[in-house]
């Protein structure tokens, strides 16, 4: 332990660079290192900022400043006035190339053609073939190549009067490189740029394409939710408040049916919570209730009958031919609809109404029919969607099937439904 340490009373152990005096050396250098890299890109960073800020025209400015600049200084005097004025004339249109890409190249290679007439070389050719450049990269495949046919044919003028005798090919085909270099160049930059825009507005509408999928997804989860929570609770309040009634009416004159109602009552009041949960999709697969009350089917029909039966609505079950054939999301649709359809019978007939389900399954079809003998109105047409009659045919409708409801010729209700297993529907159910 060092005497600072013994001062402060710590009897935590040194670290390692505080123990060599080198090591504390070495992470100060490093620090120092650290600071320096940092300090030394600030001005690159801040170059790369400015130069991403400044206008275009700006940028195009360089250039020209830069071929006056140079003729300027390398000219001798009695030849400068010329040189400066083609220079100018051949340099300056390059600061409106981006607005005016066609003009600005022919008001370059006229100057240039003056040039060739006054038999004067310039350093500020290089102008003609900036302007190539940039009708390929602004304009069509036409104009490229007749912007391409002027400066090769002036690149022939030119070698044919400036190159030295008997060395024509040489500096022919090296300016005629640097012409399809500035044309091809240009042509990739305008291919990038329209590849670059197709992908972004591709982009876009993929996205607003998966914004409209979501929307849509989100709407018929909760169409699919508004559909089972109406279901569920409406049958389930339905049978409660009938088995209260029975208690209520038994409970003087039978204690032991009243009893009996009450705990019919707290049984469906179990199994509407589990199915809210499942519906919900927040069920949990460790839960009591998840083996007691599997998801409704086929199978469950018996136990419905009975839960109806319990409530005052006699009711029978014929199921004709196998069911376990049929996918699990078909099977609860069929106990849906014949949920809802005794449901409907249980609150608008009276007392000592009967009701009949008959279930019809092939290997491609299913076919149900529900009746009742007992008498009631009609029901309203204007039946919100989602709810009601409408919610039974969005259901069969899940299977490719149109659903039938209304007064049966001889008296009584009748449900009649066919789903086909088959249908394109069934795979989105």
């Amino acid at each position: 332990m060092t005497e600072a340490a013994a001062e402060t009373g710590s009897a935590q152990p040194l670290r390692y660079r505080d123990r060599v005096p080198w090591a504390r050396t070495a992470v100060r250098l490093t620090r120092y290192a650290d600071l320096a890299s940092v300090r030394a890109a600030r001005p690159m960073r801040a170059v790369r900022r400015l130069g991403s800020r400044l206008p275009p025209m700006v940028g195009d400015s360089l250039l020209p400043a830069l071929l006056l600049l140079n003729v300027m200084t390398t000219r001798a005097p009695q030849e400068l006035p010329v040189a400066v004025a083609l220079t100018a004339a051949l340099a300056l249109p390059l600061v409106w190339r981006r607005r005016a890409p066609l003009t600005v190249f022919g008001v370059v290679a006229a100057a240039a053609f003056v040039q060739w007439l006054m038999d004067v070389q310039l350093s500020a050719d290089i102008a003609l073939l900036v302007a190539l450049y940039t009708v390929a990269a602004k304009s069509g495949r036409r104009g490229t190549l007749v912007a391409g046919a002027i400066v090769e044919g002036g690149a022939l003028l030119a070698c044919l009067r400036w190159a030295t005798e008997g060395a024509f090919l040489t500096p022919f085909v090296a300016v005629t490189a640097m012409v399809v270099a500035a044309a091809v160049l240009g042509v990739n930059v305008r291919t990038a740029r329209a590849y670059l825009v197709a992908v972004e507005e591709r982009a876009a509408r993929l996205e607003q394409e998966h914004d409209q999928q979501a929307r849509l997804a989100v709407a018929e989860e909760r169409t699919r939710i508004t559909r089972e929570m109406h279901d569920i609770v409406t049958h389930n309040l339905s049978v409660m408040v009938a088995l209260t009634d029975a208690a209520v009416y038994a409970q003087h004159r039978c204690p032991a049916k009243a009893t009996t109602a009450m705990l019919q009552i707290s049984e469906t009041g179990r199994q509407a919570l589990t199915d809210m949960r499942r519906s919900l999709g927040i069920l949990r697969t460790d839960e009591p209730d998840a083996e007691r009350h599997p998801l409704p089917g086929i199978a469950q029909l018996a136990a419905l009958a009975d839960q109806m039966g319990a409530a005052g609505l006699p009711t029978r079950v014929e199921v004709q031919g196998g069911h376990t054939h049929i996918p699990a999301t078909a099977q609860l649709t069929v106990y849906r609809l014949v949920q809802e359809a005794l449901t409907n019978t249980l609150k608008h007939t009276p007392t000592g109404t009967h009701a009949k389900v008959r279930i019809r399954c092939s290997t491609e079809t299913v076919t149900l029919d529900v009746t009742d003998s007992g008498p009631r109105p009609p029901l309203p047409g204007a039946t919100p969607s989602g709810h009601g009659i409408p919610g039974m045919r969005e259901r069969a409708a899940t299977y490719g099937g149109t659903l039938q409801a209304g007064p049966l010729p001889g008296g009584g209700w009748g449900v009649h439904t066919r789903l086909d297993l088959g249908s394109s529907g069934a795979a989105s159910a």
